[in-house]
C-alpha cells in the first residue's frame, strides 16, 4: 500500500455545503448489536438519496479479505460489482433540513490519518455539531424502550438521556477515536450508544435503528419518518412475541429482566446494576430456549424464525 495514496477525494458532482449544519455519523463494524447502525445507513442511502461531497479510498481503509465485496452473477457472465462504500455527503431530512452525513463502514486501517481527515473536513465544511451512534448488547427487555449511554461535550444531552453511565474500560470503536479527537478539539459532540437487549444482538432489529434516530433528532433537530422501519418492527415485535408467549421459560425469562430493568430504572436503593446479568438468562440461554421452541413447531408452520436462535 503506497503511503502517498490520497486517503479520500472530492467526488466529481459534489454540490456546495452551508455552513453551520450538523455533522452525522453511521459507522459499521466492530460492535452493531441488532444491526442498528447497519439499518440507518440503508434508511439514509435508500430514504433521503445523499449527495455525495467526498469519497474515501477503499484501496486504503479497507480488508478486503475480511469484508469482501459483493459481485452480481447472471447466467453465463458477472453483470455487477458492490464495493463497500465510506463517503461524506449532503443529505436532507424529511422536512428538507440540510446536514453532512459520514456513513459506511469502519476504517480497517489507517486510523489515525481517518480520523484527522474527518476533523479537517468538519472544519472545511465549517459544521455546527457532530452526533454519532453505535449499539451494544445488554442484559435489557425487549419490552422497555431501547435506552442509551451519552458521552461527549453536551452536558445536557447526557444528563436527559443516559440511562447508564459506566466507568470501565471497553475495545475501541473508530466512533470513539472520532468522539475523543472532537472533543480535544472543543468541538460540540455527543456519541449515543444504543443498548439492545443482548438475546436479539445477532438478529436485525427494527427498534434499534428507530432509537438510534431518535437519538440523532434530540441532538440535531432533524426529523427522520422511518415509516418502512416502524412498519417493520410491528411485525417483527409480533413474532417475538408470538414464540415467547408460547414458552414458559421464556416468559419467565423476560419477566426476570423487566423486573431487573424496571427496579434499575426507578433508582431503587435495591437496584442491581443493569450490566449486572447474576441469576438472569444468557443470549445463548434465551437463543437456546427459542431454538427448542421452533423446533417443536408443526412441520407445516411456515411463520418466519426471525433469527432468534
Amino acid at each position: 500500500m503506497p503511503s502517498s495514496a490520497p486517503l479520500f477525494e472530492r467526488a466529481a458532482s459534489a454540490p456546495p455545503v452551508p455552513p453551520g449544519l450538523p455533522l452525522v455519523i453511521a459507522l459499521t463494524g466492530f460492535t452493531d448489536a441488532g444491526g442498528a447502525v447497519a439499518q440507518v445507513v440503508e434508511y439514509f442511502r435508500d430514504d433521503l438519496d445523499p449527495s455525495p461531497v467526498f469519497v474515501y479510498a477503499n484501496d486504503v481503509l479497507l480488508d478486503y479479505r475480511a469484508r469482501r465485496p459483493i459481485i452480481s452473477f447472471d447466467g453465463d457472465h458477472l453483470s455487477d460489482y458492490q464495493p463497500p462504500r465510506l463517503e461524506v455527503s449532503l443529505a436532507h431530512d424529511a422536512l428538507g433540513q440540510p446536514f453532512v452525513l459520514l456513513a459506511g463502514y469502519e476504517p480497517d486501517f489507517a486510523w489515525d490519518a481517518f480520523a484527522a481527515s474527518v476533523l479537517e473536513l468538519a472544519a472545511t465544511l465549517q459544521v455546527a455539531s457532530v452526533t454519532w451512534i453505535h449499539a451494544i448488547p445488554m442484559p435489557v427487555p425487549h419490552t422497555r424502550p431501547v435506552g442509551t449511554t451519552v458521552s461527549g461535550t453536551r452536558a445536557d444531552l447526557v444528563e436527559a438521556h443516559s440511562v447508564w453511565r459506566p466507568q470501565t474500560q471497553v475495545p475501541a470503536t473508530i466512533g470513539h477515536l472520532l468522539e475523543y479527537r472532537f472533543a480535544e478539539s472543543g468541538a460540540q459532540i455527543a456519541g449515543f450508544v444504543l443498548l439492545v437487549p443482548h438475546y436479539l444482538g445477532d438478529t436485525e432489529y427494527p427498534a434499534a435503528a428507530l432509537a438510534g434516530l431518535d437519538s440523532l433528532t434530540v441532538a440535531t433537530g432533524l426529523v427522520f419518518s422511518g415509516d418502512r422501519l416502524r412498519d417493520e418492527n410491528r411485525d417483527f415485535l409480533t413474532k417475538v412475541q408470538d414464540q415467547v408467549g408460547a414458552s414458559d421459560d421464556l416468559t419467565r425469562m423476560i419477566e426476570g429482566l423487566e423486573e431487573r430493568y424496571d427496579s434499575y430504572m426507578a433508582g431503587s436503593t435495591q437496584a442491581t446494576p443493569i450490566i449486572h446479568t447474576g441469576d438472569l438468562p444468557s443470549a445463548d440461554e434465551l437463543g437456546a430456549e427459542l431454538e427448542r421452541f421452533l423446533a417443536s413447531r408443526p412441520s407445516g408452520d411456515e411463520e418466519p424464525r426471525n433469527g432468534l436462535g
